[in-house]
Formats: C-alpha cells, structure tokens, sequence
C-alpha cells in the first residue's frame, strides 16, 4: 500500500502542478502519461510481501511477550483496516462467476466466465466512453495494491462527460481533470483503456531500467503468465524450467526479472512441481497390476483430482488465448497476471500439496494397508482438506467393502493380490478349516476398522465355509443372516466414514450373531456338542463312579499280567460288559460306539495298569472342539487319574485284607504287631489318596468343569466354545500336577503312588506268609487230633521239634517283616514330606491349601522343619518367591 499511496501521490502532485496552466493542455496530457506509466509500472515493493506473514509474527510476538490483550486489539484492528482495503479476492471479484467460490476450480468454465472484453472492432470512441474501458476510473477502483473510491460522475449507470465541459469541470481534481482531458485530447487514444501499454505492446520486452543489471533485456510479466500456466502441467518454459539437480522449477538465470516477479512466478512453479510428483506416481502404478484393486482405485481418484486441476488449466488457457485474440491489455480487471493466478490456484495448491503428502505417505503400500493411510489423513482441523481426503477414502475403500460384503454375506474370497485382511491358506485341509485355514491379516487391517471388528469379519466368513465344507449345510447365507444386503455402492463408503459407530456396525453385528447362532445350533441339535462334552466329562474324566468301579473290577485279573500278554479285543469285550452291566448302558449309540480301548506303548516291566486307557474317537465337526491336541491332553489327564483311583483301588483291597486277616491270624498272637504296623501305614495313605482324591474331583475336575458348561451354554460364536474348551483343559492340566512347572510335584507324587503299590506287595507277602504258617499249624493240630482220636500219640518226639522249629523260624521272620515295613513307612513318609514342602512353596493358592488338608495334624510337620512355618507365612514366602 505504501508504494502505490506513494505513486497517487506523485501523480496528484503533477496534476496539481500544471493547475495554474490551464491553456496548455499539451503539458497537461504529458503529465498525465507520466502519471499513468508510473501507475503502472512493475516496481517491487521494499516491504514484506506477505501482510498475514507480518500480521501473525506480531501477534506472536506480542503472545510472547506476555501481552496477550495488546496482541487482541492489534488483531481487531488490522481486521478493521483489512475490510476497509480489499484484498485479493476483491480484487478479481469482477473477473469471476457470481456464483463461484474463492477460486473457479470447481464451477468455471471457459464459456462461462465473463471476460468483459471489447471487440476489436469497436471504435476507440466507444472505449474511451463505456464505463467497462473507462482508464483513470478503472485504475482508481482496481489497482495492484486495492481499491479507491470511484468519482461522484463515473458511478455505473451515468454518461461520461462531453468534450464541451466547461471550466469548473476541469478544476475537479485529479482523476476528473484526467478523464477530461483524456477525453477531450485525441492524441492520448494512443494510451489504452486502462492506463497501461496497449495489447501491441503486451509480449514486447521493457527497455531496461535504471538499477536492472546485465544487457539483457526485462521478460514481462504477459511472457511469464504463459510459461507459468505450462509449467502447472509439467512442461518447462521458456523463462521457467526444472532443475534436476534442484528438484523444483527455477526462473532461466539470464532472464532479467525483478525480485518481486521472480518471486512469485518461484511460488506459481510449484504447482507445477506437485502436479509432477503426483502424475509419476499415478503413471507408474497404473501400470502394475500387483498393485492391486485398492491400489488401482486410489490411482483412479488421484487421476479424478488431476482432471478437476485441468480444468482449471483449460480455463486459463482460454481466458488467455481469448486476451491474444481479442488484444485485452495486461492489468484489465479481467487479464491473467501472475497476482490473480495466485489467487485462483491457492485452493488447488492447498489440493495438489495434500494429494502429494498421500503419495509420500502411501509409498510401499497397498490393500487395507493404503486405505489406513489414507485415513489418517482425514484427522485433519481443516474442513476442506478433510471434505478431499475423506472423497478419495471412499473410493480406495471401496474395493475393500467389496471384499467384505463378500466375504460376510457369501463366505467367498476372491483376494488375487492379497489386500483384504482375511488371508487364505488353499493346502489346509478340511479338518483344520476352522483353526488354520483362515487368519488374519493384521498389517492389511485399515485403521477405521477395529480389531473386534475384524475378528468378527474372519468369523462370519469362517462359519459360512464350515457350515458349507465341514458341516455339509448348504443352507443358502440369505437364509441364515435375516439382513437386507448392503449395495455395493461408493454411498456405502460414505455411510461407512460417517456412520462407523451405527450403520457399519450394525451390519457386521447382525451377520455375526445371526451366522453364529445358526452354527451352533446346527452344532448342538445336528452333531450333538453338548452331549459329547458330557460323555467325555463321564468317560475319560471319570466322571461316571459306578461304571469306573465295576470296570476296575473286571479288569482286575486282565490288567495284573505282564503289557505284552494283552489283547485289545479282550479288554473291548471287557469294556462292553462293563457299559451293559451299569448305567452307561442308557446313553445315546452314537456316543457309545465312540467309547473304545487304548493301549499305550509298551516299556520293560509294564503291567496292564500301566498302558490301558479309554479312548473317544471324534470326527467331523466335533473333532474342530476336540482337536487332536485335546484328545491328547485327555489323555494325560485320564492316566493319571486312572492312576489315582487305582490307588484309591488298592487301598480299599488292603482294608479288606486287614479286616479279613484280622479275624484269622487271631491264632498268630506274635502277628499282631506286624498287623498293627500294617494297618497304621496303610491308614497314612488312605488320608493321603482321600485327600488327593477330594482335591482333585471336586476343587479341580468338578469347578473347572462348572465354570466350562456356564461358558459353553454363553457362547455367542464357535470361537468362545473352543476358547473355554482350552482353558478347562488348561486348568486341568495345571492344577493335575500335568504341566512342564509342576514336575517337580508329579514325581513326588508318583514315588507316593509306587510306595501303595510297595506296601500291597509286601502285606500281600506277609499275609501270605501268616496265612500259610497260620495252615500248617492247623495242620499239625488236626493230625495231632486225629492220631489221638485213633489212640496213637498225637506227635512224635521227632515231628514235635520238626514243628517247633518251623514255629521258631516264623517267630525269627517277624522281626524281619516289622523291619521291611519301618523301612517302607520312612521312605513314604519322606516322599510326602517333601511333596508336602513343595506344595508349600506353589504359586497356586489351591495346592497350598492341600498341603495344609494332607498335615491337618501336623504329623509331618514335627519331623521336617522346613514345614514348621504357618500357612500365612508360606502364602506370604511363595508369593515373594
């Protein structure tokens, strides 16, 4: 504003100058030429360029400073003198459509636009009397540095004044003296409409002026303008080419260009540059077809906004060959200068410059991954930038909502370049459809989708091929998922970024529950899920008391012979008797037709206790709840408890051995303390078992299963039951002594169990020998009778010490057998004391409260002072530890 207030100036000074010579009108008209060339010339303002530059470092300042109120007012105030002196906008609002916006990047066309230009063949009256060509008025309301208010007589709507205006009129001031006296001198016709040089001078080079330096002569600003509007499609100008060295667009060194000139047209190339970096980008993946579906939409929208941006071009470009051809003067409200390309290219700079940020951003991308680029990008304060990034959003997303609806509402999947975010594996066979077949792409998953979501996506897609591959259902999806299926329009990309948290999910819900639900109820009332579990729970978690008894006690005899003297269809004979004498035998056919014997692999020395097992054969889709690792681990599990209720089995035989031998070996009084000792270590153990025996039925097996059922029967999808499947046997395994962290403990417990077994051998043993001594001297007492009774002696004096000395060799084995049962209870109850302090020492609160139940009365705690600590302080040393 400075240097053009500075020119008015000058010129109103001229003009007032020449007042007192009125009669020469020749000194006049030289004045005014003068006046007008400094108007319009080309000089650079000292100033900064940038008015909000200035305006913002201020106010920053002024922030800084800590004077945030004087930093308000200096805003109010320079928003008052901004709305007094017209900015850009204002400046081309005439050359613009009434109903366009800032910049006619969207609504003009060339044919459309007007240009308010005269025809060539006008005559020079007419221009020099028409408002539109008016010279000083039209430099008064739009100069390059604002607008000043129009004369009183040049308003729209009224007549210029005539040649015959009298005196008083030329004593107007300034710009009214100059219109009459443009009007009144034909010479000044030489100068054009609007105070500027003429359409034949408009691409002739300025003669240097005073301080330009070199030879060469000034490139105008018209030869700029043209090498700009090529430079915004990527070709070099003239004066404007590209620097390979630089990356960017530079004014020729030889052109002579003032600094405000070559500033601005450095400010114009670099649409040029934008433009160029997103055309390579799209020229080079539209070619690749492993860029994918997603890839290619996002090419296409980049190329939509390419062609909006040529249309922008094509209008300046005919705006400017219509000035060329029509003779239109450089600086007419409605010519092309570098100043009003500024401003109607701002909004496609904001455009190109946020389309090239994408690019970058989406280098080395593709599929969901590229669409989550893309999205973060709609993060954005600013409306318009966000309007852009949120139109291209629809368009890549839309190959992936294509996928989706697809993959959810047919349960196909048709990914050639892998860009969805459910990948499938072709060589996984139908077996392992469920685990292995289809996963998840976490890397392609876009950002506006979240991980439930997706989770919810695979399963949908998931049980719509199993019911169809695995299940053989081939109930059509429309019939499973009561949802009206969504078109697959670009309107549903729209709807998904608007409405994420209701339309989208209201769609991927519906089809998940409805598609779940019917799975597992062809589950359960087809394949009898349900019912399994329960015969598993019975079978091989001994859960069925009456049949596990009585098949113990048929396989008593079988089992007790050497492993490799066994024969499967023996033991299954065995098995059927089993199931037919208890109430197994009301189960459903299909369940027991699936109930069969196991033997494990023989090791030296087994016996049939050691690798018997009952087995449950699963197939079809229960064999997806009841995978092989499962079975496995029921396997395990039922080992070992078949272990333990042989221990269990063990000890009751050799409380019937006492109770019996305990009447018979009356006649044995130097027996007794042998059956004493017996009966006492035997006692030991049955705590132990029992213990054990509660411990494991009800805290683990019962519990765990409980907790498993109430999750079974809540289960929304086939996920959930296999999940809760896994973490009963998890528990299972954990609190059974059966995982890698507790084989400290299962050793222990298995010398427990070797140590019954020890103490059966060896009261089988003595009771043998009780029993066979106890029958030779019932022997000798009934012969001795019936000799007597036939009156012979009863005994000889040779056979009387023939029997006392066997009496006395039995008398002498007592000492032998009390010794082999102290030995056998000081190793057993060192097995349990040890096992008893490393359930002490066990992170699970459970097995620490077992170790209390199995010393409840401190029996093992007076002989180990490792257990003399109390249960709070062993809670509170493991949870240290």
């Amino acid at each position: 504003m400075g240097v053009t207030s500075l020119r008015l100036q000058h010129s109103e000074a001229s003009v007032t100058r020449n007042k007192a010579i009125r009669g020469e009108t020749a000194d006049v008209a030289q004045q005014f030429q003068y006046a007008v060339r400094v108007i319009g010339s080309n000089f650079a303002p000292t100033v900064e360029r940038d008015e909000f530059l200035v305006a913002e470092k201020i106010k920053k300042e002024l922030t800084r400073q800590r004077r945030e109120a004087d930093a308000a007012l200096f805003s109010e105030l320079h928003r008052k003198l901004h709305s007094q002196v017209s900015s850009y906008a204002t400046l081309f609002a005439q050359a613009l459509p009434r109903d366009a916006h800032s910049t006619p990047y969207y609504y003009a066309r060339p044919q459309t636009l007007p240009l308010n230009y005269q025809e060539r063949s006008a005559p020079s009256a007419q221009n020099s009397g028409s408002l539109g060509s008016s010279g000083i008025s039209s430099i008064g309301l739009h100069t390059l540095n604002g607008p000043t208010p129009p004369p009183p007589s040049l308003l729209p709507g009224q007549s210029h004044p005539g040649p015959g205006t009298g005196d008083c009129l030329r004593q107007q001031l300034g710009a009214r003296l100059a219109w009459t006296l443009t009007a009144s001198q034909p010479s000044l016709q030489t100068t054009t409409s609007k105070g500027v040089p003429s359409a034949a001078s408009r691409n002739v080079t300025r003669p240097r002026r005073d301080g330009d330096t070199g030879g060469a002569v000034e490139v105008t600003e018209a030869a700029l303008v043209r090498d700009i509007l090529y430079v915004f499609q990527g070709i070099d100008g003239r004066n404007v080419k590209m620097s390979a060295a630089d990356n960017c667009y530079k004014v020729e060194g030889k052109a002579n260009l003032n600094k405000s000139l070559r500033d601005t047209a450095m400010r114009l190339a670099e649409l040029g540059w934008l433009h160029n970096k997103i055309r390579k980008y799209t020229d080079q993946r539209s070619l690749d077809r492993s860029f994918g579906l997603v890839g290619q939409s996002f090419c296409a929208a980049l190329h939509q906004e390419l062609k909006e941006y040529y249309r922008l071009l094509s209008v300046l470009h005919s705006q400017l060959q219509l000035e060329d051809d029509q003779g239109v003067n450089l600086g007419l409200e409605s010519s092309l200068t570098l100043r009003r390309l500024l401003v109607w290219t701002y909004d496609p700079k904001i455009r190109l410059k946020t389309l090239a940020a994408l690019v970058d951003h989406c280098q080395g991308r593709k599929g969901g991954e590229l669409a989550s680029a893309v999205h973060a990008y709609t993060k954005t304060g600013d409306p318009s930038m966000r309007s852009l990034v949120q139109h291209i959003l629809s368009l890549v997303s839309h190959p992936v909502l294509s996928f989706l609806y697809r993959w959810i509402y047919d349960g196909e999947l048709e990914d050639t370049h892998h860009e969805f975010f459910v990948a499938s594996d072709p060589t996984v066979k139908t077996d392992r459809l469920w685990h292995d077949k289809y996963t998840l792409r976490t890397s392609m998953i876009p950002s506006f989708m979240t991980m439930d979501q997706s989770r919810k996506v695979l399963l949908i897609g998931k049980s719509i091929n199993f019911l169809h591959q695995v299940c053989h259902d081939q109930t059509p999806p429309t019939k499973m998922i009561a949802v009206t299926r969504s078109a697959e329009s670009l309107q549903d990309a729209a709807d998904l970024f608007t409405d994420l948290e209701n339309a989208f999910q209201g769609k991927i819900d519906a089809a998940y529950f409805e598609t779940s639900k019917y799975l597992l109820d062809v589950l359960n009332r087809k394949y009898s899920l349900l019912d399994h579990m329960q015969a598993v729970r019975r079978y091989l978690l001994l859960g069925q008391g009456d049949f596990i008894r009585h098949l113990m006690d048929l396989l008593k005899p079988e089992l007790a012979r050497p492993a490799t003297t066994l024969y499967q269809h023996n033991l299954t004979g065995i098995l059927e008797t089993a199931v037919r004498a208890t109430n197994a035998q009301f189960d459903s056919p299909e369940i027991l037709k699936r109930l069969d014997v196991r033997l494990l692999e023989v090791s030296p020395g087994d016996t049939g206790w050691d690798v018997f097992s009952l087995d449950y054969h699963v197939d079809g889709p229960i064999a997806t709840v009841f995978t092989r690792e499962c079975m496995s681990h029921y396997l395990r599990v039922f080992n070992f408890l078949w272990r333990a209720k042989r221990m269990e089995y063990i000890l009751t035989d050799i409380r019937k051995g006492h109770m019996c031998n305990a009447k018979l070996l009356r006649n044995l009084p130097e027996f007794s303390g042998v059956l004493h000792h017996c009966h006492i270590l035997a006692s030991e153990m049955v705590h132990f078992i029992h213990q054990m025996q509660y411990y494991i039925t009800f805290e683990v097996l019962e519990c765990s299963w409980d907790e498993l059922w109430n999750q079974v029967r809540q289960a929304q999808d086939l996920d959930h039951i296999i999940a809760a499947h896994e973490a009963f046997l998890g528990t299972v395994i954990s609190r059974c002594l059966l995982d890698a962290d507790s084989r400290a403990l299962l050793n222990q417990l298995r010398a427990v169990f070797d140590q019954i077994i020890e103490l059966q051998s060896t009261q089988d043993a003595i009771c043998r020998a009780a029993l066979e001594e106890l029958q030779r001297r019932l022997q000798f007492e009934d012969q001795k009778k019936q000799r007597e009774a036939e009156g012979q002696w009863g005994v000889t004096a040779a056979e009387e010490e023939q029997e006392n000395q066997r009496v006395q060799e039995f008398r002498e084995s007592i000492p032998k057998m009390c010794s082999q049962l102290r030995i056998l209870t000081h190793f057993y109850q060192g097995v349990v004391q040890q096992f008893l302090v490393l359930l002490t020492t066990s992170p699970d609160e459970s097995l620490r409260f077992l170790s209390f139940r199995l010393d409840f009365n401190e029996h093992y705690r007076a002989r180990e002072p490792r257990l003399r600590v109390s249960l709070g302080a062993r809670g509170r040393r493991s949870s240290h530890t």
